[in-house]
């Protein structure tokens, strides 16, 4: 026996040696010669690999005199060589991938890079970021990856629970355009009442579209309106969508947040889990389709046991239960010649559920007899969005010509359960069909361009038409949704009453667009961009807006770039038309809400004037650097003024002397609205990238520093003449901060990613400035006797910077398999608490900063065949 296993393990070690047998060695540099340490050498279809030195220096046995080696850099080209039997192999890699790679947005010349482009883009390769997060939407992965970024779960917030609000550089989440592989995205048809940002907007659902789906998201940190119209006053998030054949990849994702304040004692809650598949197949010689499907499901989260009994206001406080599904394509088939057709879009159908404020058992809205212990309303959602593009692309005489049209559509469907209506007595039903809106958006365009070779150092020019129809809708709900019964006890369902035969509302516009914009490279080292565009709305008018741009190269290494710009928002349909009555709360205590559309009795009363548009001034100037090989840096300056915004106004009590006769015969307390109420938001600030990435033991190890320093100004409020002096009651202070909350002034990103062999570790701390919100005691008398108010410090609550730290272990079993193990938040580090009856959303803390679930723990498995 002890023969047999010498035998064996001497065999081992020869078959071992002739399999380790062939030596290759050699030198990985850039295109100026340079080493790239820590530069990865990997033997193809193998997990044998190795790490360039400090000096670009690598050496790999591999198995075959024909053995291939794949050679990847972080921000480069990777290169695939068969050896051939030649032991020495050098490798010059090209500056060209993600960071460097040709993008949709901040130019329309096809031929230029995000590196080379007059406005600052962000690339964010979505595959590699969802290997090292633990998040599993959209939303929540940009908001983590992308200081600029900011977008909140709400809670307490009625739709605004089911979509996620979002924005860019704290502005609002309306004014940021989202494309789909540079086709205009519809919005969503939820317009944000309540909550901690986008108060008064309508955004676009990016949750909408699976993460799995997606291949790069580009993020234009600049104004964008005189090259994309409308909305592009932040920015533009550019999605564009896979297109890989002949491989399937499948992950498998689950993750649960530790509890720390629940009142039943469990230590978890929160499960998450996902499911998606991929699949490209190739059509023709260079056709392919696309598919991706994929499942989502979320749990409940909940945070209430924070205080007493008596100041807890909701005893279910926390994330809602969602469940989402979605199934995207993304196809293209020659035609002929060099003509190409071209289609994507998806369909996307999610169910929510999400606690409204507690009713408790003394509570004049409950009955006992269907509820002895109170209840908890559950406002359930269940949201329609879908969307399709298809078109021609081609060339003709040097032209390039894209032909396309684009519908999307978005329904949201209100239910509620667990609740009643009183009016209705101890038969009252519990639970309701509570209706909802539609939003539908047809977009028709045709682009030309066409690059000169010969005129200047280069002239790349672009020119184009766009006609875009939007439909906006509400519709009733069940009739026990909405109805009083009695006229002595408050009607409708409660936690959210339906919507009446008054609220319907069937509205549509269209607009038409055209735009020119020439880029040349005026020199070798300078380039300027020069766009204009005019639009016409059917129900505002015209708008012209015009953009400068430039970019100026010192050298191979340093270059500075900037743009001034004019832009515009026209206000969104829901803002125009949406109406309704609703339930708020102050101090706790509920107060029945008249929201009434933009020209209607209420307003014209008022003097309150129709909507406009929005118009913005940008201006940004920054400076890329590249030291060495290893070492990026860029910091991009921003300025960005807002006039005529659009807001939701306070709400006028019915003892007011004004309006209080017309709201006392609508039967409700208070009434609000929206109109261009804020003269102007100024918002200035910087953003600063900087990359490294270098040869560390037998590893690389990447390093990004990633901020944003942000501050915004609010100006004067404009009012009626019939309204002269309530500039107060018009949009509050405690308003007035919920729009300087949108960002935090600071945010700070600090990654390090190391790699070795096939494992990789990615730690990551993330810094959320200070952010301040007044509660419900402003404006409150403190003391009865003396008449005294509440101080500033008495209704201010104001969150410190926090610190939420992320690790991540990713682990290759094979070239087919990996698995990654981590926790977001690992230190359970939540906002500042403060008094839930006094908040917004009812919890010891509104949703700000990391959010308010603490530590999540998380693993995924992916596939890949």
């Amino acid at each position: 026996m002890y023969r047999i296993y010498l035998l064996l393990l001497l065999l081992s070690g020869s078959l071992s040696a002739v399999a380790q047998k062939y030596k290759v060695a050699g030198k990985v540099v850039d295109e100026k010669g340079d080493a790239l340490p820590g530069a990865s050498v990997v033997e193809k279809g193998t997990n044998n690999g190795t790490i360039a030195d400090a000096n670009g220096i690598y050496t790999l046995n591999v198995m075959y005199t024909n053995a291939t080696l794949i050679v990847t850099f972080v921000g480069y080209n990777k290169i695939e060589r068969e050896i051939d039997g030649k032991g020495t192999q050098n490798f010059t890699l090209e500056n060209a991938t993600l960071l460097n790679q040709v993008t949709v947005v901040g130019s329309r010349n096809m031929n230029r890079s995000s590196t080379d482009t007059p406005a600052p883009v962000d690339i964010i390769n979505i595959q590699e970021i969802t290997t090292k997060q633990g998040q599993l939407d959209v939303n929540q992965l940009l908001q983590f990856a992308a200081p600029s970024f900011n977008s909140n779960r709400q809670t307490g917030s009625d739709g605004a629970d089911h979509v996620d609000p979002a924005s860019l550089r704290g502005l609002g989440p309306d004014q940021t355009l989202v494309l789909i592989n540079g086709k205009r995205r519809h919005q969503s048809s939820l317009v944000n009442i309540f909550g901690t940002r986008g108060r008064g907007n309508t955004g676009t659902d990016l949750n909408a579209i699976p993460a799995a789906a997606i291949e790069r998201i580009e993020v234009l940190r600049d104004g964008a309106a005189a090259q994309y119209g409308s909305d592009a006053i932040a920015g533009v998030i550019n999605i564009v969508l896979k297109e890989n054949v002949n491989q399937l990849t499948a992950n498998a994702n689950a993750g649960i947040y530790a509890a720390k304040y629940r009142a039943d004692g469990k230590a978890f809650d929160g499960l998450n889990y996902n499911a998606n598949v991929n699949y490209g197949l190739k059509i023709a010689k260079r056709g392919f389709v696309n598919i991706t499907a994929d499942y989502n499901e979320r749990a409940h989260t909940n945070r209430a046991d924070t205080h007493d009994e008596e100041d807890v206001v909701r005893r279910e406080y926390g994330d809602p239960k969602v469940r989402n599904m979605a199934l995207y394509y993304n196809a293209m088939v020659p035609v002929f010649g060099n003509v190409q057709l071209y289609s994507f879009g998806g369909i996307n159908k999610r169910k929510g559920d999400a606690y409204a404020w507690t009713r408790k058992v003394d509570d004049d809205r409950n009955i006992p007899s269907i509820y002895p212990n109170g209840f908890d309303p559950v406002i359930g959602s269940d949201i329609d969005d879908q969307a399709v593009t298809a078109g021609l692309r081609g060339v003709w005489k040097d032209w390039n010509i894209d032909a396309s049209n684009t519908y999307g559509f978005n329904k949201f469907d209100f239910s509620v359960r667990n609740s009643l209506n009183r009016s209705l007595g101890p038969n009252s039903r519990t639970t309701f069909e509570a209706g909802g809106f539609q939003l539908g958006q047809n977009v028709s365009n045709l682009n030309f361009t066409r690059f000169y070779k010969a005129i200047f150092e280069g002239l790349n020019v672009a020119f184009g038409g766009e006609y875009r129809t939007e439909r906006y809708k509400i519709f009733q709900g069940d009739r026990p949704s909405y109805y009083n019964y009695d006229l002595v006890h408050e009607g409708g369902a409660q936690g959210f009453p339906g919507f009446s035969p008054e609220n319907k509302v069937d509205k549509k516009r269209s607009n038409v667009g055209a735009y020119i914009d020439l880029e040349a490279d005026l020199t070798k080292k300078l380039m300027v961009d020069v766009a204009g565009r005019f639009e016409n709305y059917s129900d505002f008018g015209n708008t012209v807006n015009g953009k400068v741009g430039f970019r100026y190269k010192l050298n191979d290494d340093y270059a500075i770039r900037g743009a001034v710009s004019t832009g515009f928002r026209a206000p969104s349909l829901a803002q125009k038309y949406f109406n309704s009555k609703f339930t708020n709360f102050v101090n706790g205590q509920a107060v029945e809400v008249l929201l009434a559309g933009n020209d209607t009795e209420v307003t014209n009363v008022l003097g309150i004037p129709k909507l406009r548009q929005e118009t913005s001034q940008n201006a940004s100037l920054g400076v890329t650097m590249k030291p060495s090989s290893a070492l990026s840096v860029t910091v991009d300056g921003y300025y960005v003024k807002v006039k005529d915004r659009v807001v939701l106004t306070g709400q006028f009590s019915d003892e007011d002397k004004d309006i209080g006769n017309l709201l006392k015969s609508l039967r409700v307390s208070e009434a609000q609205f929206f109109t261009n109420a804020l003269s102007s938001t100024t918002t200035y600030g910087v953003d600063i990238v900087v990359a490294h990435a270098t040869a560390l033991g037998n590893g690389r190890l990447n390093t990004t520093l990633a901020a944003n320093l942000n501050k915004m100004e609010l100006g004067a409020i404009n009012t009626s003449s019939k309204l002269a002096g309530k500039e107060e009651q018009y949009f509050s202070e405690r308003e007035r901060y919920f729009v300087l909350a949108s960002a935090p002034p600071s945010k700070i990103n600090l990654t390090f990613d190391y790699t070795v062999d096939q494992l990789s570790f990615m730690l990551r701390a993330i810094r959320f400035g200070e952010v301040s919100l007044i509660n419900w005691n402003y404006g409150e008398v403190k003391n009865a006797t003396t008449g005294e108010l509440y101080s500033p410090s008495d209704y201010t609550d104001v969150y410190r910077a926090k610190v939420q730290l992320d690790l991540t272990v990713n682990y290759k079993f094979s070239k087919n398999i990996s698995v990654s193990v981590g926790g977001s938040n690992i230190l359970n580090t939540y906002p500042d608490m403060h008094t839930p009856s006094l908040t917004e959303s009812g919890g010891a803390w509104d949703p700000v900063q990391m959010g308010g679930n603490g530590a999540f723990f998380f693993t995924r498995v992916g596939f890949k065949f």
